[in-house]
């Protein structure tokens, strides 16, 4: 076989492993989530339920926050997705930094979507995304909220080099391996790094 057809054929069972996950995901069992509390960019409570935007679905990304580039990357490749997501399902960002912080940093990224703070690790560990240390681990999370107003976790992923949710690592995957690998930065100068 050809190193051609190898790249073809490892490509198909990604993909067919990718069909395989997404109707896995639908046999989990729910998990019920309390309706969290959590400060909005003008410091104000805001309710976890209130993040649907009236639907049903929420897509909640869970960000490490400013000190973090890699989710910073995360963070500017959905906002460029904001419109196509919300148009499925609310949309949010939740982070640990101060609302102050989130607002001043989502402005000068030029962020559209609604970014929530979170200090209470109550949440992150009731979802999943508490690290046991210091703090959160970055990722994405889905829930659902029946006709009861119930809010269920419906299935969740982290986020690191090579996942499925920054196409930077794909689309990096398609150029010739660098001495050491690429990292992300907050600003970038116009030559090569």
């Amino acid at each position: 076989m050809t190193v051609t057809k190898k790249i073809e054929s490892i490509e198909k069972l990604i993909s067919d492993k990718k069909k395989e996950l997404k109707i896995l995901r639908t046999k989990q069992t729910l998990k019920k989530i309390s309706d969290y509390t959590f400060k909005d960019k003008n410091n104000k409570p805001i309710k976890f339920s209130s993040l649907f935007n009236n639907r049903n679905e929420l897509i909640l990304i869970f960000n490490m926050g400013k000190s973090c580039p890699y989710c910073t990357l995360w963070a500017d490749g959905f906002n460029g997705l904001y419109q196509h997501l919300e148009n499925r399902a609310g949309f949010a960002v939740v982070s640990p930094d101060s609302p102050k912080i989130q607002t001043s940093f989502a402005n000068s990224r030029g962020w559209k979507f609604t970014m929530v703070s979170c200090q209470n690790l109550d949440f992150y560990k009731q979802v999943g995304f508490f690290n046991g240390s210091d703090g959160c681990w970055p990722g994405i999370a889905t829930f659902i909220r029946k006709k009861t107003g119930n809010i269920f976790h419906y299935s969740k992923s982290y986020f690191g080099p090579g996942d499925n949710y920054c196409n930077m690592w794909d689309i990096n995957d398609l150029l010739p391996p660098l001495e050491k690998d690429w990292e992300p930065k907050y600003q970038y100068s116009s030559t090569k790094p």
